[in-house]
């Protein structure tokens, strides 16, 4: 399908712009693939390690929640920062915009706020400078962002690794891993019944994913969940574990204690060929006897 084109504003809502290079090539990307792409106007700020001060980056987001002009607001950057910005959102004026809010990593907290102060779907997916400004853009997260974002329902077809068949319908939630567990007991965690959780995480060893697994389980989170997805787990270099316990083995022993059912092998995370998913979405996931999966989401538009 050909996908509409956007107007898109890229804005710094986290960490600091390290190398300006990136972000000049996703906004030319952008805009040759026929999208109109506006720079926030602090979007190369920087203090400390994040992308201006916390109020710099207050005002740039509620800039955006009151434009009316802007389809996208995507995010050009992770790192670190919206934690701070949770507490002073203004989430009535949220809940009142439609644009599409879309990025990864530390968006999750934002998303997940969103979702539960706001009742707001957002979308997780690629980052300006992450994916568009790669120096070779990948066209698979080019494709599913985009023709997902114009879709009214999307179907994705796929194969994920699991211990059985699944049919199940419910909201499909999630993110990154540590952000998750991070709001857990604060007002910003949303509360899914009869969810599909999706995860993924960078630079976290085993007994670290093992350790956060618990967290969402002993909060009794995992219970309310009808499946968990998981994305990519980018492990650090060598380290002091022991070759034996690998991630498999921590998600077979999280599964086990809980007793929710786990597949692995979703394109997403810190990856170049990514999903774009619907926070917050209602959808139907069916998995096969051999892996083969589809996954429909659907009202997710304003």
């Amino acid at each position: 399908m050909n996908a509409p084109h956007f107007n898109i504003t890229i804005y710094a809502p986290a960490g600091r712009l390290w190398a300006s290079q990136a972000l000049t090539r996703a906004e030319t990307f952008l805009r040759r693939s026929g999208h109109h792409v506006h720079l926030d106007a602090a979007v190369g700020q920087a203090h400390q390690r994040f992308a201006g001060d916390d109020e710099t980056r207050l005002a740039a987001v509620h800039r955006l929640m009151r434009d009316t002009q802007t389809n996208i607001a995507l995010a050009a950057r992770g790192g670190y920062g919206w934690t701070r910005l949770l507490g002073r959102l203004d989430y009535g004026a949220l809940a009142r915009d439609k644009k599409i809010w879309l990025g990864h990593s530390d968006c999750t907290a934002f998303q997940l706020a969103a979702l539960a102060k706001a009742q707001r779907i957002t979308f997780a997916g690629p980052m300006a400078c992450y994916d568009f400004g790669a120096e070779e853009v990948s066209a698979f997260t080019v494709k599913h962002c985009f023709e997902l974002l114009a879709a009214d329902r999307y179907e994705i077809t796929c194969a994920l690794r699991g211990a059985r068949a699944l049919t199940t319908t419910g909201q499909l939630w999630g993110g990154n891993l540590t952000m998750v567990t991070h709001l857990i007991g604060t007002p910003y965690f949303p509360r899914i019944d009869d969810g599909i959780l999706f995860l993924e995480d960078v630079n976290e060893e085993p007994y670290r994913v093992e350790r956060m697994l618990y967290q969402l389980h002993h909060s009794g989170v995992l219970a309310r969940q009808r499946a968990v997805l998981l994305g990519h787990f980018v492990e650090p270099k060598a380290s002091e574990q022991m070759t034996s316990y690998t991630l498999d083995t921590a998600i077979e022993h999280i599964q086990r204690v809980s007793g929710v059912p786990f597949f692995s092998g979703l394109l997403l995370g810190h990856v170049r060929d990514k999903l774009t998913l619907p926070v917050g979405a209602p959808c139907e996931l069916t998995i096969d006897s051999n892996g083969q999966t589809r996954l429909v989401c659907w009202g997710y538009r304003g």
